[in-house]
């Protein structure tokens, strides 16, 4: 006989039943708005944007709402084309900080795009924020941008990847200055950024929030590319930030005071909150106290009464303690006033004159002392960056600074707090002098925080005249870099070493990764005589390139078949004489030397990972040894992979 479950005297969740029968076409148009935003406009599929997304040639004779520029198309070229592109670390030991530990934080040197696509596997969904701040289109920009809307990938990576005798990328062989007599001057733009920030939406969590930050000169068309690319539902916010308190000496018109942070969510249902401390100046006014104090803290009161335009349902009588009722207009419902009068959340108070007025009590711990995050930021002026950059580099006094546009940290761990929690990533793929890694460790070291930071900026050249060239720095990839050094040699110095690194979190290291062409020979499709495909053939005997080492053959594993990201626990093991790696305490295995035994196939077959993988030359044509491995792999369910 079975027994029954005793209630558990908690209230059932109560669905009402939809009477219609199933609408597939409701699902699907749900999913495709969810996962693909892009493709709506007015809230309906656009047969447009639903071409271009699958890559298919648009009309554009037909007129619709919405944002259209010359090369628009091939934004959608570039997105599609995949990269067999890789990240490559230089040592296996650059993994641990200075302070002995596996680090978590990741700098990535290359072009922000092709990186983008390489962390597509990897990251997808992972991201909780990204902050970014762009070319602002000034006229004065130099930005990658394909300025030949046509012309093949190949022609572009070969202009793109101009090297100078040090092999440094050259100023004129990959940026183009976007001037303002430029036939495409916002075309070029829009055509830059389009791509990044589709690929940058596909990286963050559903609860994920990207912060844009722009001026006046693209703040117009940027808006309306995220709309499309993430969905007007998933608007949040546009912020202003006041980056200066005087100044216009060359204001043409109007002074400019001001800049904008563009705030979209992924997935603005998930009910995102965005929340930070009670100011300390707005806890003062919590003056009264009450039998709930303990609980819900100290409070104060504002007027029941509303003095907006009338709404009928919030018109409804009140009775006070004196047996009269007042009708008016209130700033709740009858059912959220019954609400707090059963919370005694209402308080009734005599004025003067004798009569009675209906107050609403606003607690201390209403909200878990949290409140929401005004879009107006009046504080962090641009000149507290100057000061910061400044003295992190020593620069004297009366001399230019050695960065420019550079935002302050103060600025950026304001958009953090509210959004990263415990062990969260924040990406910057236009990171500059890597504001954001200094936001991200400085906040950490203050709150003993553990969020992580993930920031790539390509080796743009410095100015010869410029004081960051003099100052010995050639890239602007380098003065990021030098700049997380300097701050995490602060933290410490400022520390007195009271901060505890073994028993705590903080994590002042930082692993750097290049962007690099991949360790394996890619197969030519354009092959065009049969000595040229027997010669290839030949080439793919061994498809490993020279000089490779077993770490940068790892990560492009990791990177492109593997579950795992770049910060996968990683250890080196030798058994018969071979080299293999263990990620994850063994979930995976993987074995990247020339050979391979029969002995290290069974000891590995023990482990019982969840995945193996080796090279296919490892074998050496020892087809017997290669058949019986994948059969004991089988045997033991063990994914096996060769490459």
């Amino acid at each position: 006989m079975k027994k029954t479950k005793k209630a558990s005297g908690k209230k059932s969740k109560v669905i009402k039943v939809d009477g219609n029968s199933l609408s597939p076409q409701k699902e699907l148009l749900e999913l495709l708005q969810k996962r693909f935003p892009e493709i709506f406009a007015e809230g309906k599929v656009n047969g447009d944007k639903l071409k271009q997304s699958l890559g298919e040639e648009l009309d554009t004779n037909n007129e619709r709402y919405g944002l259209t520029w010359a090369g628009k198309n091939e934004c959608f070229r570039h997105i599609q084309e995949t990269t067999t592109a890789t990240l490559r670390i230089s040592d296996l030991k650059s993994q641990i900080s200075e302070d002995g530990r596996n680090s978590e934080n990741i700098f990535i040197e290359g072009d922000n795009l092709e990186v983008l696509k390489v962390l597509q596997k990897n990251y997808y969904g992972k991201i909780k924020m990204i902050y970014i701040d762009p070319p602002y289109n000034t006229g004065n920009d130099s930005f990658i941008y394909p300025d030949r809307f046509k012309e093949e990938k190949e022609d572009y990576e070969q202009r793109a990847g101009i090297k100078d005798a040090e092999g440094l990328l050259t100023k004129d062989g990959f940026w183009r200055k976007n001037s303002k007599d430029a036939g495409h001057f916002h075309s070029n733009w829009l055509s830059m950024m389009y791509p990044r920030l589709f690929l940058a939406r596909n990286l963050l969590r559903e609860d994920g929030v990207i912060f844009v930050s722009i001026d006046d000169n693209e703040v117009h068309n940027l808006r309306m590319i995220m709309d499309e690319i993430f969905g007007e539902e998933n608007f949040l916010c546009q912020m202003v930030w006041k980056k200066k308190y005087t100044g216009g000496k060359h204001s043409k018109y109007y002074v400019d005071m001001h800049e904008y942070i563009l705030v979209y969510s992924r997935n603005a249902e998930n009910g995102t909150k965005i929340v930070i401390d009670r100011p300390e100046d707005e806890k003062e006014k919590f003056e009264f106290s009450d039998k709930y104090e303990a609980e819900r803290g100290k409070y104060y009161i504002r007027p029941l009464k509303s003095n907006l335009a009338e709404r009928p349902t919030l018109v409804y009588p009140i009775k006070l303690p004196d047996g009269k009722n007042i009708k008016t207009q209130w700033l709740v419902s009858k059912d959220t006033f019954e609400q707090l009068l059963k919370e005694e959340r209402i308080e009734f108070r005599k004025k003067m004159n004798g009569e009675y007025q209906v107050y609403k009590k606003y607690y201390e711990r209403d909200d878990e002392g949290k409140v929401k995050v005004p879009s107006l930021i009046d504080k962090f002026p641009n000149t507290e960056a100057k000061i910061e950059l400044k003295d992190l580099f020593h620069i004297i006094e009366g001399r230019d600074n050695i960065f420019y546009t550079v935002k302050p940290v103060n600025l950026i761990k304001y958009l953090i707090m509210p959004i990263l929690q415990e062990n969260d990533f924040v990406l910057d793929f236009f990171a500059g002098s890597c504001t954001t890694a200094h936001a991200v460790m400085q906040l950490n070291a203050e709150d003993g925080g553990n969020r992580k930071f993930i920031c790539v900026q390509l080796a743009e050249p410095c100015e010869e005249e410029s004081e960051a060239f003099k100052a010995g720095f050639k890239t602007i990839a380098e003065i990021g870099k030098e700049r997380i050094r300097r701050v995490a040699k602060k933290i410490k110095k400022e520390s007195g070493g009271k901060l505890d690194f073994d028993k705590g979190k903080l994590d002042l290291g930082f692993k750097v990764f290049k962007l690099e062409q991949s360790n394996f020979k890619q197969w030519q499709e354009n092959v065009k005589t049969g000595e040229e495909l027997k010669e290839q053939m030949k080439m793919f005997v061994d498809n490993v390139k020279k000089g490779v080492s077993g770490e940068d053959m790892l990560f492009e594993i990791i990177l492109k078949n593997s579950r795992f990201n770049l910060n996968a626990k990683i250890s080196k093991e030798n058994f018969d004489g071979v080299d293999y790696y263990k990620l994850a305490d063994g979930v995976e295995i993987v074995c990247l030397a020339d050979k391979i035994t029969k002995k290290l196939v069974e000891k590995i077959t023990k482990e019982k990972p969840e995945r193996f993988t080796c090279l296919d030359i490892a074998f050496k044509n020892n087809d017997q040894l290669k058949t019986n491995t994948a059969l004991q792999m089988e045997a033991e369910k063990i994914e096996f992979k060769v490459i």
